[in-house]
């Protein structure tokens, strides 16, 4: 009997689940909520859901994500949201608005996490892509 030819996806969870000792289904969870960030980046997560809607306990959740992706879930979302905010900015839209969009409740919070991202604050993040593009 022939067995159908495992997708890269699944040959990737057998060799990640080999390495690390982990139970495949785990992979599942924490993909799931690597999706579940990317689609709600501009809302407030908290770790806690997110962690028992995988069916972990918290800690046992963010050792699992930084195995899988190789950094911590509150890094990734940092990243994805500061990555987004860029893509605004770029667009000309203001920082107030920019901040709340992405996730972030205090416009001092955003600059200061956005600044130590990108080296830039974000108006003159905003400044250098705008004059750069005309």
């Amino acid at each position: 009997m022939n067995t159908p030819k495992k997708t890269f996806y699944e040959q990737e969870v057998e060799r990640i689940s080999r390495e690390h000792g982990l139970p495949q289904h785990y992979y599942a969870y924490v993909r799931q909520s690597k999706a579940f960030m990317e689609r709600h980046y501009g809302d407030k997560i908290e770790l806690d859901k997110i962690a028992s809607a995988a069916f972990m306990s918290r800690f046992h959740y963010i050792r699992v994500f930084q195995q899988v992706y190789g950094l911590p879930p509150r890094q990734y979302l940092r990243d994805l949201r500061i990555a987004r905010a860029k893509e605004l900015l770029k667009k000309g839209h203001s920082v107030t608005s920019v901040c709340f969009n992405v996730g972030y409740e205090s416009l001092p919070t955003f600059s200061k996490v956005f600044k130590r991202g990108t080296g830039y604050s974000p108006k003159a993040y905003q400044d250098l892509n705008i004059s750069n593009r005309e």
